[in-house]
């Protein structure tokens, strides 16, 4: 099966001046991710906050360029202009009381799509946006209802449903349920899970939720200060972890069953600055089972046991 989405080395910097006449500090925010996409598949990110999954976001969607490396959607170079490309990946944001303009009703906030991108007539343009709305759970009453009047699930069923208006073939999904109850999230979930079905979606699911992952991804990808540390099943990535850092994320992943225990990995210290990224393996300074030269050589992904893994001792 052909890749929709395929990111080679993705590399975004940042610079940040240090008054008016020093020179300026250069974040490393993202540092050459590489990975693929497949139809009707689900790639979860997860990592903690400061690692780069929104970051990736961005490029991913072409709200910004890449510093450096390569993004082919749809079997083409991604360029910020290409109208086509932007139609074929759409993001849903993580705040659903945020990325709703308040001062548009439902039914106006999903024809504005269609009317920038399409030719279609008032008449078609509302019979898509009301086909829609039924196809996430909206009643018809809500095309004339503004965002405040919904609650924070249904807010979060009119993004998706935004998002979908343009027929898109990728789609991210930046922390989708986060700001939701946990019933709620469920349903959004299983709503997420049968357009991907139902359309053959691509996901990218960027999320801490670790619990929500499982639920949800085909694929996981670690990342750890801008940069993919393994990647690999879902199965293998909750079942046996490798790297240090992935065993302590999925330690800390609440068990329903209160008879399971599992072993936790408690990691000292923050997460250093993407301004001063350590030398080496980044994560040396915080691993549990460091040698001397995971200060001095930076490890690369390599194959172990049917996943890669940035780790001189997986």
């Amino acid at each position: 099966m052909s890749d929709l989405l395929k990111a080679t080395g993705l590399t975004k910097h940042y610079e940040v001046k240090k008054g008016l006449f020093g020179e300026p500090d250069i974040v490393r925010a993202l540092n050459g991710v590489s990975f693929s996409l497949e139809p009707g598949k689900t790639l979860a990110v997860v990592g903690e906050s400061g690692c780069g999954k929104s970051t990736l976001a961005r490029l991913v969607t072409m709200i910004e360029e890449p510093t450096d490396g390569e993004l082919i959607i749809d079997g083409k170079p991604a360029k910020p202009g290409d109208k086509h490309l932007r139609q074929t990946v759409q993001i849903v944001f993580q705040n659903p009381y945020g990325s709703l303009n308040p001062r548009q009703k439902i039914g106006s906030i999903l024809e504005e799509p269609l009317k920038i991108n399409m030719p279609d007539d008032a008449k078609t343009r509302r019979k898509k946006a009301e086909a829609m709305m039924e196809r996430v759970g909206l009643r018809p009453e809500h095309y004339d209802r503004y965002p405040h009047m919904f609650s924070g699930g249904q807010r979060q069923r009119i993004a998706i449903a935004r998002a979908l208006m343009l027929n898109p073939k990728v789609l991210v999904l930046d922390e989708p349920v986060s700001a939701l109850d946990l019933s709620i999230q469920a349903q959004v979930l299983n709503l997420l899970i049968d357009l991907q079905q139902e359309f053959g979606l691509a996901y990218m699911f960027i999320s801490h939720d670790l619990s929500v992952v499982k639920h949800i991804a085909d694929d996981v990808m670690v990342m750890y200060l801008g940069r993919a540390i393994e990647k690999g099943t879902g199965e293998k990535a909750f079942g046996d972890p490798r790297h240090p850092y992935t065993k302590a994320l999925m330690s800390a992943t609440p068990i329903a069953d209160p008879n399971q225990r599992r072993a936790r990995v408690k990691l000292e210290g923050e997460l250093p600055s993407p301004l001063n990224i350590p030398a080496g393996c980044a994560f040396h300074p915080r691993c549990p089972i460091a040698e001397p030269r995971c200060a001095q050589d930076k490890p690369e992904l390599r194959e172990v046991d049917g996943r890669l893994v940035s780790c001189h001792l997986a």
